[in-house]
């Protein structure tokens, strides 16, 4: 068996200690520090009580550390504008990086439609809770008919949207609707997050709607269905508690419907037929609850990329 990669990661709370047991379970990948700016939080003194190198000074911490140059790949998974800063530092040191915020400074990852595009990418940005969730679906009826739009809902339980979830509300968003169309391949993509304040907390919930334009073949309903349902099963397989909360639906889009007000700015042919698509997520709760499946696929998914980038380096060696 080879070596296991050694990672850090940037940010010592929920995310990033989630991040952390997902980590110590992996064949491929093994602790080398986490990082923190609050030497009380409860992600620092976990990592002491498993014996990993912590240090609460952030990246000049972190680059500080004895065993900074072993160290391979490095998660983020504090804001979008810390990751700005904490990439520009660690750049001369030829890290390679996991962005679990929205800064979207490297290309958007969703590891079931992209991944392997990628693997020599510095700097690599899983988009948002809501993207990792609903992407793999557009990217699936994409696949079958052209998207003119998709539209996604993420709704959330209030109590898993900690201080940087709800400081990135705006470029979840932004970050959401561009990979919309840069990974699902919608020519237009919109992305709507919901911060839902029930209790006790609701699971995470996701809708999909898409308008598509048809290729004239038979059996349309038959073929998105198929395709969205064997993408589903490979976002599961990493991500287990992921979901079809109920059938796929297809339906043809009424001559009438004003879809135009969606679609004034296009020149693609009128959509044919609306796919709905809903979703739900389920955390594994290693230390997440298990109603924070926003959370939860975010690491998930993250811990699919290192791993992917792990074996990948040790091939190579």
């Amino acid at each position: 068996m080879s070596t296991p990669t050694k990672v850090a990661i940037i940010g010592s709370g929920n995310i990033g200690t989630d991040l952390m047991i997902k980590v110590n379970r992996s064949e491929h990948l093994e602790m080398g520090a986490m990082v923190g700016i609050d030497p009380d939080s409860d992600g620092l003194a976990r990592a002491r009580a498993l014996g990993v190198t912590v240090t609460h000074e952030g990246v000049e911490g972190l680059i500080a550390l004895p065993g900074f140059d072993e160290i391979e790949l490095v998660f983020d998974a504090t804001s979008a504008k810390a990751h700005e800063a904490n990439a520009a530092r660690l750049e001369p040191f030829g890290k390679t990086m996991i962005d679990l915020t929205p800064a979207a400074i490297g290309p958007y990852v969703i590891p079931a439609v992209n991944l392997e595009e990628h693997l020599d990418a510095r700097n690599v940005n899983m988009v948002t809770c809501g993207g990792q969730a609903t992407i793999p679906v557009v990217a699936a009826v994409n696949r079958v008919l052209p998207v003119a739009y998709a539209e996604i809902v993420a709704s959330i339980a209030s109590r898993s949207a900690g201080p940087g979830t709800r400081a990135n509300i705006d470029e979840f968003t932004e970050t959401t609707s561009a990979a919309i169309t840069a990974v699902g391949g919608a020519v237009r993509g919109k992305a709507i997050i919901i911060l839902n304040p029930a209790e006790p907390p609701l699971i995470m919930r996701d809708t999909v709607l898409a308008l598509v334009v048809s290729d004239g073949q038979p059996d349309v309903e038959g073929r998105v269905r198929a395709s969205v349902e064997a993408m589903v099963a490979d976002v599961a397989a990493y991500v287990p508690g992921y979901r079809l909360k109920q059938e796929v639906q297809v339906n043809p889009v009424p001559g009438d419907q004003p879809v135009e007000t969606l679609l004034d700015d296009l020149s693609s042919p009128r959509p044919t037929h609306q796919v709905s698509v809903f979703l739900e997520v389920e955390g594994a709760a290693d230390y997440l609850p298990a109603f924070a499946g926003n959370l939860d696929i975010m690491t998930s998914a993250g811990i699919q990329v290192a791993e992917r980038f792990a074996t990948r380096k040790a091939v190579a060696r």
